[in-house]
This record gives structure tokens, C-alpha cells and sequence, in this order.
């Protein structure tokens, strides 16, 4: 992720679908609405087991998303991250309504964490599942209140969405909402696969150019191409070779190859996606010849911070905006 955050500093506000997700009004404080009995619950991740005595009241997201699932499940995080020091809280169409008017703290940058802030907000439970939080800041940060780090068994920044919205609805006490909400997106994309049986086993690669003659190809395990993968698509093994264990791989014009695909997806700007369609190495790859080639950008409207997001909150419109372009290629 801090990889390519140089080429994503125009992530910014993104537009909303009307689809619903079915979830709650986030509460202002006080019970968090689990389920009567739901707690002491155990929650394992990454740095072994934590166990939440009780609801939740004051909650704390660190993972760049985990505040689109908490607000889904109607609690209202005090303290999250930013991405790019954009400050998106209540720009999000997708979430800008039940943040209302009282935005979150901001704690941190990322996978940098302010930890007398936090600390300050007297939190009783701290979330990160889409994050990079090293066991030394599990250690400090278990100091100040209950800590359900990244989900054991994935990567950093690779766990599914579904896994991660399990995670934090289990902290919440809310595993039967967490369900309803995950098989209401589930359906929404066996619709999708339904439609376009066509798009079974059809190759995907996601990248990013951020700079003439330069490129970021995102992992088959990041969110933007977990995304495509559940329209049907799949990912070569030359690409997953290519990418290996990394989330994000940056590359040069050179290796252009790597991006071939029946569909290839590059999120940006309009400029990044001028300069990438004026590469000469890039008007000679197939794809782009063939007019496979799809960019989405991340602003006006924000295609690509949904897709970065891929989120219980930002799927549906994804969805709603992706679909249609990608009928679009024959």
C-alpha cells in the first residue's frame, strides 16, 4: 500500500449507488445493539486471540476500510485512519450519511498510528483488519483497550472482504447482521455472474500508471481484482507469478506484458490515463489495440476509490458503475 501511495493521492470523494446494503443507522454512543448474549466473544487474528468482555461503545477503526463495515453495522467508529491525508470522512457518498456531522478523529495516516490520540478517545475496543500494524504497535495499542488485529492466515491488505466484515461483526456481537449483510452483497454478484456467464474463467489484470513509463499491477488478492474475480473473471499464472507475494508491484513500460489479459483495468486520473494511452509501448500491447482496456477513474466520478475501498458500503455501487463498462467491451 505505501507503495503505491504516491500514484493514489487522488483518491477523494467518491459517488454513491442506491442499492441497499441493509444497513443500520450507526448509534451515537451508548449500547452498540449486539445481540442479547453475544459477548464474551473471542475474536483470533494475526497476533494470536482477544476476547471482548462486553458491547462495544467506543470503537476504534486503524485499517483503511474497517470503518465502512463498522458504520454498516450501526456503530459510529470516534477514531479512524487516513489514506492520503484527504480527510474523506463525510465526502464518501457511500458512507457520508451515516457519518452525519460528526466525522471521526483522525488517529493516523495509514500504517502510521498517533497513539496518545488514541488513547486520548478512551476507546474499548480498536479494529484493524485491512492494515500493515506491526506486533509492537498490537503490543502498545492492547495497553489501551481490546485489539482485533489483521485476520490470521493472509497477507497484509489481502484478506477477503467477507473475511474482514466477519472479523469485525464478530468484535461488534453482530454475527447475524454481519451475515445478512454479506449474502445481500454475495447476491448481488451471482446476479452479475448470472448475466455474464460469459465472463467465466476471462482473464483480469488491475493496474495503476502513476507516472510516464511507470506502473503499479495490483496482487489477484487485492480488493480491486477480488472484486472482478467475483463478476466470474480470473487471473493468469504468468500475472500471478509476476506479482507473488506482493500486494502491489511497481513496474516499468517495459514490462508491459505483464498486464496482457482479456480485460485489463487501470484505475487513475486524466492525465495518467492520457499519458499511459500515449506510451508507445503501450499502443503496441494487444489489449489496448484490441480496445480491451478499460480505465476507471478515481474521482468524477470515484469508480476507483470504490473498487479500492470493496467494502459492504462501496460495493454495491461499484457494481452499479463497473457493470455497464464492462458491457461495454466486446
Amino acid at each position: 500500500m505505501a507503495v503505491a501511495a504516491a500514484a493514489a493521492l487522488a483518491l477523494t470523494a467518491c459517488g454513491g449507488g442506491d442499492s441497499d446494503t441493509g444497513k443500520a443507522a450507526p448509534a451515537e454512543g451508548g449500547e452498540s445493539g449486539a445481540a442479547a448474549g453475544a459477548f464474551p466473544v473471542t475474536v483470533e487474528h494475526k497476533y494470536g486471540s482477544t476476547t471482548i468482555d462486553a458491547a462495544p461503545k467506543k470503537v476504534v477503526t486503524l485499517g483503511l476500510s474497517d470503518q465502512d463495515a463498522v458504520l454498516a453495522l450501526g456503530i459510529k467508529p470516534v477514531g479512524s485512519v487516513d489514506w492520503f491525508k484527504e480527510q474523506p470522512y463525510g465526502k464518501w457518498s457511500w458512507s457520508k450519511d451515516l457519518w452525519g456531522s460528526t466525522p471521526p478523529q483522525v488517529v493516523g495516516e495509514r500504517d502510521e498510528y498517533n497513539m496518545e490520540k488514541i488513547a486520548a478517545l478512551k476507546p474499548d475496543l480498536i479494529i484493524a483488519q485491512y492494515s500493515g500494524m506491526k506486533k509492537e504497535q498490537y503490543d502498545t495499542l492492547s495497553k489501551i483497550a481490546k485489539v482485533v488485529a489483521q485476520p490470521k492466515g493472509s497477507e497484509d491488505y489481502q484478506a477477503t472482504w467477507q473475511v474482514m466484515t466477519k472479523q469485525i461483526g464478530k468484535a461488534l456481537g453482530k454475527d447475524a447482521e454481519t451475515d445478512k449483510l454479506i449474502a445481500g452483497i454475495d447476491a448481488r454478484f451471482k446476479a452479475v455472474r448470472d448475466k455474464h456467464p460469459e465472463w467465466k474463467d476471462k482473464t483480469v489484470t488491475v493496474g495503476e500508471p502513476y507516472e510516464p513509463g511507470k506502473f503499479s499491477a495490483f496482487s489477484p488478492k487485492d480488493p480491486k481484482v477480488i472484486f472482478l474475480s467475483e463478476m466470474g473473471f480470473t487471473t493468469s499464472e504468468a500475472y500471478r507469478t509476476a506479482l507473488g507475494k506482493e500486494n502491489v508491484a511497481d513496474l516499468s513500460s517495459e514490462r508491459l506484458d505483464v498486464m496482457e489479459a482479456d480485460r485489463t483495468v487501470w484505475l487513475g486520473t486524466a492525465d495518467t490515463e492520457a499519458a499511459m494511452k500515449a506510451d508507445p509501448l503501450y499502443q503496441k500491447t494487444k489489449v489496448h489495440q484490441e480496445k480491451r482496456d478499460l480505465f476507471l477513474p478515481y474521482e468524477t466520478p470515484d469508480i476507483g476509490a470504490a473498487l479500492s475501498f470493496n467494502t459492504v458500503l462501496s460495493i454495491p455501487y461499484a457494481i452499479d458503475q463497473v457493470v455497464p463498462k464492462l458491457e461495454a467491451i466486446k
